[in-house]
């Protein structure tokens, strides 16, 4: 009752004003909440319009005159093409990995190159390295270990020692030296280095059973498991890819690639107990030693037979990056992949 009494004596004047205000209030927060929806909407457009402006993947040009070790590799085959061109996007595209590679390729290049080389190897064996460990102590389902992934029987019987305290998959020239003497069997038997690297990876009695049962005579005519099938193809991408960078995008210079590193040897004819008290007493640390050695794969080397072992001790630049850099570029002026010195 006393509500009544008191909106009684409200002017009828006021409430229309208040019921006029309350109607613009309302009409105000509709037009506001469509006012934000229209702005999303536009900000979404201008940034879908962003995007498609400025993102771009583009399909990459395959060279015409691609070839593995001067055998040339037929294109005009549509299937070795999109082969090839699967290959090529996947290592253009995944650009951290591959840039990763060519720092690597730098510093392990110098090392196994001129391996290669004194063998008879041709240079772009170098790259099945690449594409098999990628310059990383790896070890795969099957047991294969190394930059060139040797399984332990094969290691072996191409001269390797493999132990509990020594594994030669991880010594880097003894390892080059094993995959040059097994490429150059591969090569006299098939008479193709084509087929010599693809056999590096399904093995020689594999690539030959293949090339009698399917009455082929090259590695581009096989129909083959999918690692092998795609493994030379890898090789020609990557090799494509660190020899011509810019051309698929990737700017670095000189400086940003890992150098390599100056070492020492020391010769050692017995055992050492402690590998660690042995880096302290050489003036380093047993990370350090196990870096410049993985081949030593225990804490102690055992050597009742007083074998000639050659252990690496890193050169006193390494403990300062720049002075590291430095040396390299006076050893190495030319970096062991192309690189782009400018931006423009």
């Amino acid at each position: 009752m006393r509500f009544k009494q008191i909106f009684s004596r409200i002017p009828q004047t006021w409430w229309k004003i208040a019921v006029s205000l309350s109607f613009l209030l309302g009409t105000l927060g509709i037009v506001r909440l469509f006012n934000f929806s229209a702005r999303v909407q536009t900000n979404d457009d201008l940034y879908q319009k962003y995007f498609t402006d400025s993102y771009k993947v583009f399909s990459v040009n395959i060279p015409n005159d691609l070839n593995f070790a001067g055998e040339p590799v037929p294109l005009q085959d549509f299937e070795v093409r999109e082969r090839i061109d699967r290959e090529f996007l996947v290592n253009t595209y995944w650009q951290s990995q591959t840039l990763l590679l060519a720092k690597r390729a730098n510093r392990w290049f110098p090392v196994i190159t001129p391996i290669l080389k004194r063998n008879g190897i041709p240079d772009d064996f170098k790259y099945l390295a690449v594409v098999e460990s990628g310059f990383m102590h790896g070890v795969s389902s099957k047991g294969a270990a190394g930059y060139w992934q040797f399984i332990p029987s094969t290691a072996q019987a191409y001269g390797l020692t493999i132990n509990e305290e020594i594994d030669e998959r991880y010594h880097v020239e003894k390892s080059t030296e094993a995959a040059c003497k097994l490429f150059n069997e591969a090569h006299d038997a098939l008479g193709n280095w084509t087929l010599a690297a693809a056999s590096f990876n399904i093995g020689l009695n594999g690539i030959q059973r293949q090339l009698i049962r399917q009455k082929a005579n090259n590695y581009y005519d096989l129909l083959l498991n999918e690692e092998t099938a795609r493994y030379v193809f890898r090789v020609l991408a990557i090799k494509e890819i660190l020899s011509n960078p810019r051309r698929y995008g990737f700017i670095y210079r000189k400086k940003d690639l890992y150098p390599p590193i100056p070492s020492q040897t020391i010769q050692v004819d017995s055992s050492i107990t402690d590998l660690a008290l042995f880096a302290e007493q050489q003036g380093i640390n047993y990370k350090l030693l196990k870096y410049f050695n993985p081949w030593l794969r225990s804490e102690t080397l055992s050597n009742p037979d007083h074998i000639k072992y050659k252990i690496k001790m890193p050169h006193p630049s390494v403990k300062n990056y720049d002075a590291l850099m430095k040396m390299a570029e006076v050893e190495l002026a030319t970096p062991a992949v192309p690189v782009s010195d400018t931006i423009n």
